[in-house]
């Protein structure tokens, strides 16, 4: 049977490398041409059988690439008549080439906190009223105390730490401290040991199309750490801060101490919406793209590209907040932001915080190369450099296939525990909206119509050993939005068995209906 291709589609130059992953290599490619504009908007692709014969491999792989286009909203499908290229908006088409313009060795949109020059002096302003004025914004911008104790059904930003390999992690620990390497025990490099970072690299390349080098990374403690740096280094006094409002306020807490001036963006279907004129001033925006926080939604296509051209545009920075991007339940994870940045704006924040437990204490930064210099500088000012033994514990985990094998499993059991949640969820809850069904990541959001309502839920929750979060806490205090639109529940699956779900389920029908 002859093969009838759609008559724009080209396939010259697909050249795939038998001895790898065949569907990985072929959406990476088209993903490619579509960035690129050799496939236009409305182009229509092949079908998964004709393209499986015109490059001799199994259909299934070619069904698999375009499942990873569409769930990434790169393709569409029209009832009928086949998969075609997203429409996609010129502007926001990422540039090719990353821009060379430098001022004193640095990129452009640098402050003055990386700037090669002196700082200025303070003059007659007294480091009393400096430390007054950090004092005060600290006051209005810091974390509340997390609960302690064992985690109840449904507590936000917990994974399921009662999986994690305990006795393997043992076992790694006490043969590094056996016999330690003696030149490990000295002060190490500020940007983390080279290992750790080596093994960091390969796994996002492979797991998650983000390629970047050992070079470009830096260790943290934790993601907050993290977010605290981009804050002390991106930002002087009085810039800008393009935020999720609703959001993760602890993000917006390190930028307003930094001294940034917060914008709170709309978040919809769709994700953040970027920038614009109105907000002049915003110097770096803050996402979460693979699953915002709190509501869960999953940033288009679209949306992305468009941030993206804004930072170009503007010479901005994006701080990316990957913080669950492991947990999707269906198909691979998706691409990062990071992964389309063509112009070095993207600073990608990674944790292993919820892929094994939060006391951890271990991220890491994916920086353009010009700024690891000066992020590593930063952060051994305040703190030298990581604990060597977690960093070489960690690197032996995952050189040994441990890590993989545990998000696997922390994958399925999020997913278990997430269908224990939508099986036993009561629908008939006056002034709750029907719960969504949530593709990724480690909680789930539900409006309800009002804060009275919401406050009303929350207690009576609480007074049967429920644990949930109220999304009006998640918001801005100054938001433009009515309090009653803000109001909602935000409920973490992840952190406690199936039963425990059931049990608290069945204790919220008694108090709420």
């Amino acid at each position: 049977m002859p093969i009838t291709p759609s008559l724009t589609f080209d396939f010259a130059g697909i050249e795939l490398d038998r001895k790898q992953g065949l569907s990985r290599q072929l959406y990476q490619t088209l993903r490619q041409r579509i960035l690129d504009g050799r496939l236009s908007s409305g182009t229509r692709l092949p079908s998964s059988r004709d393209l499986a014969m015109a490059l001799t491999i199994s259909r299934n792989s070619v069904m698999r690439a375009y499942d990873q286009l569409y769930a990434e909203g790169f393709t569409e499908g029209r009832m009928g008549d086949g998969t075609y290229v997203a429409q996609l908006p010129e502007k926001s088409r990422p540039a090719n080439k990353v821009s060379t313009k430098m001022s004193t060795g640095l990129s452009p949109g640098l402050p003055t906190a990386l700037s090669t020059t002196p700082a200025n002096e303070a003059g007659d302003l007294s480091s009393k009223v400096i430390h007054s004025s950090s004092m005060a914004r600290l006051e209005q911008h810091h974390l509340k105390p997390h609960l302690k104790g064992l985690p109840r059904a449904f507590r936000v930003g917990i994974p399921a730490f009662d999986l994690f390999p305990f006795e393997v992690w043992g076992k790694l620990h006490a043969a590094f401290w056996r016999r330690p390497g003696l030149h490990q025990l000295g002060y190490g490099d500020p940007a983390g040991e080279w290992r750790l970072r080596e093994l960091i690299a390969v796994y996002l390349r492979t797991s998650r199309d983000l390629h970047c080098v050992p070079e470009q990374i830096v260790i943290t403690s934790g993601a907050q750490q993290a977010i605290t740096l981009c804050a002390q280094l991106l930002l002087d006094a009085g810039d800008g801060v393009a935020i999720e409002n609703p959001g993760y306020r602890a993000a917006g807490h390190a930028f307003a101490v930094a001294g940034a001036t917060l914008h709170g963006m709309p978040v919809d279907g769709e994700g953040m919406r970027s920038p614009e004129h109105k907000d002049k001033g915003c110097k770096l925006a803050y996402v979460t793209p693979s699953h915002q926080y709190p509501l869960g939604v999953t940033m288009s296509l679209g949306r992305r590209l468009e941030l993206l051209a804004w930072a170009g545009r503007t010479q901005g920075w994006i701080v990316e907040d990957d913080y669950d991007g492991e947990y999707r339940y269906s198909g691979a994870p998706l691409a990062p932001l990071a992964a389309l940045d063509r112009n070095g704006r993207v600073l990608y924040v990674g944790t292993f915080g919820k892929i094994a437990f939060p006391a951890l204490r271990l991220g890491y930064l994916v920086l353009p190369h010009h700024l690891v210099k000066a992020f590593s500088q930063r952060r051994a000012v305040d703190m030298r450099h990581s604990e060597i033994g977690t960093q070489a514990v960690m690197a032996e985990f995952i050189a040994a296939g441990h890590f993989q094998r545990h998000i696997r499993r922390m994958r399925r059991a999020a997913l278990s525990r997430r269908d224990a949640l939508l099986a036993g969820w009561p629908e008939d809850v006056r002034g709750c909206s029907p719960m969504p069904k949530p593709v990724a990541g480690l909680h789930v959001s539900v409006a309800v119509d009002s804060l009275e309502r919401e406050k009303h839920l929350i207690a009576t929750a609480e007074s049967v050993g429920v644990e949930l979060s109220p999304l009006s806490d998640f918001w801005l205090p100054d938001s433009d939005t009515p309090v009653d639109n803000r109001a909602g529940l935000v409920l973490g699956f992840a952190g406690v068995p199936e039963a425990d779900i059931t049990s608290a389920l069945e204790r919220l029908r008694g108090v709420w209906i």
